[in-house]
């Protein structure tokens, strides 16, 4: 298979896809004044192609900040997009169109990967699709969208995850979670107080929330969502850490990206060698395969606002290409598997 990626600044969509002929899976990403226009005129540009889009900043060795990006499999692939709607709500409802996707593709763990753009809700419709997904032992890679929309197929949705099931003709597939983040101390702090509806953490081991992170860093209520760049929290999850992120101080509680729940096991995390940790991602990825056609990521708004803030960003992408051709999105949380996390970086890679 191989991979196209066109962009334009000015949302020029045209532009953006010259050149892109008989492509057989598409993911459009644009921003929000000109989404709707761009999800008509890419599906009057290529008619029953299976497509997903979101809202969103996309890249391939430089990032697509405004305008349109769109990104396109091609040669040896085979791809089933659709929606899950009321993700807030009854996703599972919904779940038969999935689990139909999955027998026309007929895919597996070693071909197949799940692609999925989510409008909010993303735990609720995570656990959904992965109920599906594990019959066959499909992985799953995504991200959120901004302006609480998504599509599929030519239409626009609201309070939905858009996927896409595609199959890897000429070899294996297999996804990647990368964490820049190690754990800072001996600190274990139990959840409580939290509003799931809200993502807000009130209290840790019966303390103000906001008080106990201030304490242990150092710092204002100001700087707190400027420090969750360098110290977001951690779920421990098995032998694994999802990454939560600090959206806002709320009273004297934290508003996060992704849910906690009263009872759930936190950690605190401190940034590290990111440069060391991309270096050992990109040699696991070439110990993996000896040949790829195509790697797609999805890395979190923060990493990318750390990444430039630190004048990384350009060297990132341009580590990341020499692995093939690299193209994704910077998302709102990321999504592997049945996981949604925080200042991540998650991708799928094509032999």
């Amino acid at each position: 298979m191989r991979q196209f990626f066109g962009m334009n600044l000015r949302g020029n969509l045209e532009d953006a896809v010259r050149g892109l002929s008989k492509p057989q899976f598409i993911m459009l990403m644009s921003n929000s004044g000109q989404f709707e226009k761009h999800v008509q005129e890419l599906e009057a540009l290529y008619p029953q192609v299976p497509s997903i889009g979101c809202i969103g900043m996309s890249y391939d060795t430089k990032v697509v900040e405004n305008g349109v990006g769109v990104i396109a499999f091609f040669d040896g692939v085979s791809a089933k997009a659709d929606v899950l709607e009321q993700v807030s709500t009854v996703p599972v409802k919904y779940i038969e169109r999935l689990e139909r996707d999955m027998a026309a593709v007929n895919g597996s763990q070693k071909d197949t990967v799940c692609i999925d753009f989510c409008s909010g809700n993303d735990a609720c419709a995570l656990t959904t699709i992965h109920t599906a997904l594990r019959k066959r032992n499909i992985s799953l890679v995504g991200g959120t969208g901004d302006g609480g929309k998504v599509s599929a197929n030519g239409r626009v949705y609201e309070d939905a995850v858009a996927y896409a099931l595609v199959k890897n003709h000429g070899g294996r597939v297999k996804t990647y979670k990368e964490n820049i983040y190690r754990q800072m101390g001996n600190y274990r702090f139990i959840a409580s107080n939290t509003d799931k509806a809200r993502y807000i953490l009130g209290s840790l081991n019966g303390k103000s929330a906001k008080q106990v992170y201030q304490s242990i860093l150092h710092v204002t209520e100001k700087e707190i969502l400027t420090q969750t760049f360098q110290n977001p929290f951690g779920k421990i999850n098995g032998d694994d850490t999802c990454i939560i992120s600090i959206k806002e101080v709320d009273g004297n509680s934290l508003a996060c990206f992704r849910q906690v729940n009263d009872s759930d096991v936190l950690i605190l995390l401190q940034l590290g060698d990111y440069r060391e940790v991309v270096k050992e991602t990109i040699q696991k990825i070439r110990g993996d395969f000896a040949r790829i056609s195509a790697v797609f990521s999805v890395n979190c708004l923060f990493r990318y606002k750390l990444f430039t803030e630190r004048g990384y960003m350009d060297e990132y992408l341009r580590d990341m290409s020499a692995l093939g051709s690299h193209a994704g999105l910077v998302g709102y949380g990321e999504h592997y598997n049945n996981q949604f996390v925080n200042q991540s970086m998650t991708c799928v890679v094509f032999e």
